[in-house]
């Protein structure tokens, strides 16, 4: 049932980011209109230092790891096959999604304004 929950939760925060991402990334709010797809280089290394763009891309990777791996291990257990093996793929997923959220953060706690 936690699982279940996990899945739900994620998916609305994974909803919220989106929005934030595609509206002050993609889209400009003053003039009400989409931004050409050509961003620059010093403009996206501007927003990765800024820690509050840091704060909100490091929980927009845990949405999406918790969200991605709650997900394949359901899709996983469903099958009667790898059943009883859940434990051991629930401990390979937090394992994999720790991994993964460590390395993220390292590579976003990178980026600094030169």
């Amino acid at each position: 049932m936690r699982i279940f929950q996990m899945q739900r939760i994620s998916a609305v925060a994974l909803l919220v980011f989106m929005t934030i991402h595609m509206t002050f990334l993609h889209y400009d709010v003053l003039a009400a209109t989409w931004l050409p797809y050509e961003i620059s280089h010093s403009t996206v290394m501007e927003r990765l230092a800024s820690p509050l763009w840091k704060g909100i891309d490091i929980a927009f990777l845990f949405f999406v790891l918790m969200h991605a791996l709650t997900g394949a291990y359901m899709v996983l257990t469903d099958a009667e096959k790898v059943y009883k093996q859940r434990k051991v793929l629930a401990w390979g997923a937090v394992v994999l999604g720790a991994a993964a959220f460590v390395y993220g953060t390292l590579t976003i706690l990178a980026f600094q304004v030169v």
